[in-house]
């Protein structure tokens, strides 16, 4: 039997057509929040600084969570590039399909025991606030939106798993509309808690923050709709986590708790700049969170092209064509530096269109000024930020999800965090210390992770 013919699996065609879908759905998810923090601000600086640091603690206990279940897509990935190869075609065997049910089932079991950790430490986090030297007005806003956000865990993570399930399989497109869908869906419930329309309650920050988690709940529902009507995802599907094999459960674990805590390790960086921030007033405080908005929603295109080139080497090694990882990643990186530079472009040429979205309301034009500042440390953090993504998912894709972990302790812990103490306050500079410590700590980061996936090719050539 002869392989069908496909374009080639490193192609900047392919790289592009299953990055792009997932850069897609991942800026559709960001702009949930970044429509929170845009309605926080129509509520004044105060809340743009609780309501950003919610948003932050949350994103970070988020991103621990996802971390969990995002290694199944690169575990679906190799078990759909095996099938192929015994098929000699480009469709899988009984066998791949029996593998990939299991391995639905049992992530949708590592998914509920993930969120319900997540929720209970991210409303741990909420009650010690106040001893994270936040002011008084700040926790208590702050605490209201934590809560509100806590059950939305849940829905989000299973939403994950049957995400991570249709990127293994280069399906990813089909959660993008039903995405776009739920951030006017968001916007309106904002609104109507904000301001307590047809009869609803005025619930203020906290308001947005439930808005968001009931919106969880629809884009969960119409995502599982759609995948049963995939006439390919169809056939694989496998909603009964009571079915799950322990086996694979622990190798769902053992994959995905590195991921998890390198994930994990990447989102604190920025929570405890944050937290930092918040020592020196809501002004500096909502001026960093604009900030760190702006540059994760930039650093979602470069998820979308780290999680479509780790599910592209996944493939290729299943298929036996390791080699291939290197041209990948050569086109990932091409892809991901050419966008940053377009984005930085806009940043130092017109910073006030880029901040109006967030601080078009605002009566302190210092907040407009020191966020504007900001924006020029985004441009180094994201470039920095981006290409150590980009190198996470391509060793993923390798099957070494140990090696960004170890390398992120390094940079962020031993460099990032030390420097932004260092700069913060020994030498004076508050915020602007913090960011220059966040920049080191995703350069270095970078740079270890770059060494470490060329040694890594390296050793993949030798005999």
């Amino acid at each position: 039997m002869t392989r069908a013919a496909t374009p080639p699996v490193g192609g900047y065609r392919e790289v592009t057509a299953l990055a792009a879908p997932i850069a897609g759905i991942q800026l559709a998810q960001v702009a949930l929040t970044s429509v929170d923090l845009a309605m926080l601000g129509l509520l004044g600086v105060t809340a743009v600084a609780a309501g950003g640091l919610a948003i932050l603690l949350y994103n970070q206990v988020r991103t621990m969570c996802v971390g969990m279940v995002t290694g199944v897509g690169n575990l679906v990935a190799a078990a759909a590039g095996a099938g192929e190869a015994r098929t000699g075609t480009d469709e899988v065997d009984d066998a791949a399909r029996d593998e990939i049910r299991s391995l639905l089932r049992s992530a949708l079991l590592v998914a509920t025991a993930t969120a319900a950790a997540g929720a209970t430490v991210l409303c741990g986090i909420g009650f010690a606030l106040p001893l994270l030297g936040q002011r008084p007005e700040i926790v208590t806003s702050a605490q209201a939106m934590i809560f509100a956000l806590a059950g939305g865990l849940f829905p989000m993570v299973w939403l994950n798993v049957l995400r991570q399930f249709a990127v293994g399989l280069r399906r990813p497109g089909s959660l993008l509309a039903v995405t776009l869908v739920s951030i006017a869906v968001n916007a309106l419930c904002n609104g109507a808690f904000i301001y307590g329309w047809a009869g609803l309650p005025r619930l203020g920050i906290a308001g947005v923050g439930l808005s968001t988690t009931m919106v969880q709940l629809f884009t969960l529902a119409a995502f599982a709709t759609t995948v049963r009507r995939d006439p390919v995802l169809r056939s694989m599907v496998s909603l009964a986590p009571w079915r799950a094999d322990p086996a694979v459960v622990r190798h769902i674990v053992r994959h995905g708790t590195p991921i998890c805590f390198t994930y994990g390790s990447e989102a604190a960086i920025t929570s405890i700049a944050t937290l930092m921030m918040g020592t020196f007033g809501p002004a500096m405080l909502a001026a960093s969170n604009v900030a760190n908005q702006l540059a994760y929603i930039v650093y979602q295109c470069n998820i979308g092209l780290s999680q479509g080139s780790s599910i592209l080497v996944s493939r290729a090694v299943g298929r036996g064509d390791e080699n291939l990882a290197g041209d990948i990643a050569r086109r990932a990186l091409t892809l991901s530096w050419a966008f940053m530079a377009v984005v930085s472009l806009a940043y130092v040429v017109a910073p006030q269109v880029v901040l109006w979205p967030f601080l078009r309301d605002q009566q302190d034009g210092a907040v407009v000024a020191t966020a504007g500042t900001l924006l020029l440390f985004a441009v180094a953090q994201q470039y920095s930020k981006g290409t150590q993504n980009i190198l996470v998912g391509l060793l993923r894709g390798l099957g070494d999800t140990k090696s960004g972990l170890r390398c992120t302790l390094i940079g962020y812990w031993a460099i990032g965090v030390p420097v932004m103490a260092l700069c913060a306050y020994a030498f004076g500079w508050g915020g602007w210390g913090v960011w220059t410590g966040l920049c080191a700590g995703f350069a270095a980061t970078a740079v270890l992770l770059a060494r470490r996936f060329r040694a890594s090719l390296h050793a993949g050539d030798t005999p």
